[in-house]
């Protein structure tokens, strides 16, 4: 019986995810790929990869934020660059997929971004993706080639249960988050309760209008997949509070984070913010309020598996 052997990995970093790469690389014991990007004077962003990638399988990794528009298109052309070397074959880590939110045509004359990009990512050559936490799951469907969709979950749960919270509850910003917020609650062993919020327009306002279920007395842990201009997760705690809850803490996957936003949390009642290392190019010094997790050993672990032809599902919550 024949047994598969792969090629070494090669993993490479985009300019929207350089610590993440290394971090990525120190769990898998490899160095990362050696590649280089140049920004020149009028704008322009030129890649190149310095050493051989010819029949072997690259695993990229960039997420597409600070700024947003460069770092996908950068990662546009590491895919094209890599396929023209002639790699076998090309799997694109997009830690955070910023334009997940654009996942529909939710008024007149708009465009669906997300499914944009997607079609954009395959037409240079992808032949895989890996990411995490969609801000829409559905965006998976978008592309033709397999998506895997991590979750930090995991991560999160540890780093709460290590606070030795007593009567916790899990809070969702929305309905929409309610179903995930469960898996948060299921892992911590509690129950949830639900913001019902409105946002009236895009200026990542939104209002808290009540709160479904029980807090009084209780800790609150608030979870949601990103966090951009913090009102959300402020208006939330400060709805907990009023009704009654002991403290609140939030956990967020994606910190999209300004010094706006970050000065908003601290003003809250919000002891203290977890968000991951999928965004590593904040315009914002942090506070003693926001620790960092990391999510490395997650994308190393399904970097390993992908490399080996193992099952991905096995990791999932």
């Amino acid at each position: 019986m024949s047994t598969y052997s792969p090629a070494p990995m090669l993993v490479f970093a985009g300019r929207g995810s350089l610590r993440l790469t290394s971090r990525i690389c120190d769990y898998l014991g490899i160095r990362p790929g050696q590649n280089e990007t140049l920004q020149f004077s009028d704008g322009n962003t030129f890649v190149r990869i310095l050493q051989n990638v010819r029949g072997q399988p690259v695993y990229l990794v960039q997420s597409t934020i600070f700024p947003t528009n460069d770092h996908f298109m950068e990662l546009l052309f590491w895919i094209d660059a890599c396929k023209r070397a002639g790699a076998d074959s090309v799997t694109v880590v997009i830690p955070y997929f910023s334009y997940a939110k654009g996942d529909k045509k939710d008024e007149p004359r708009v465009s669906i971004r997300a499914r944009v990009c997607a079609d954009a990512i395959e037409a240079v050559g992808a032949d895989r993706v890996v990411t995490m936490d969609l801000h829409a799951p559905q965006i998976q469907g978008f592309f033709r080639k397999p998506v895997d969709n991590l979750y930090a979950l995991p991560v999160i749960c540890e780093r709460i249960q290590s606070l030795g919270l007593e009567n916790l509850v899990v809070a969702s910003p929305d309905v929409g988050f309610a179903k995930q917020a469960r898996r948060y609650a299921s892992c911590l062993g509690t129950t949830i309760v639900v913001a019902d919020k409105e946002r009236r327009d895009h200026a990542e306002n939104s209002l808290v209008l009540q709160i479904i279920g029980e807090v009084r007395n209780k800790m609150i842990v608030i979870v949601d997949d990103f966090v951009a201009s913090g009102g959300t997760l402020t208006h939330v705690a400060e709805a907990v509070m009023e009704r009654g809850a002991q403290g609140v803490y939030a956990a967020v996957t994606h910190g999209v984070l300004t010094q706006s936003s970050v000065d908003k949390i601290d003003q809250s009642p919000i002891a203290k913010l977890f968000i991951t290392d999928t965004v590593e190019n904040q315009p914002a010094a942090f506070s003693d309020k926001i620790e960092v997790l990391s999510v490395a050993p997650l994308f190393g672990e399904a970097i390993r598996r992908i490399h080996h032809r193992l099952s991905i599902s096995e990791m999932l919550p």
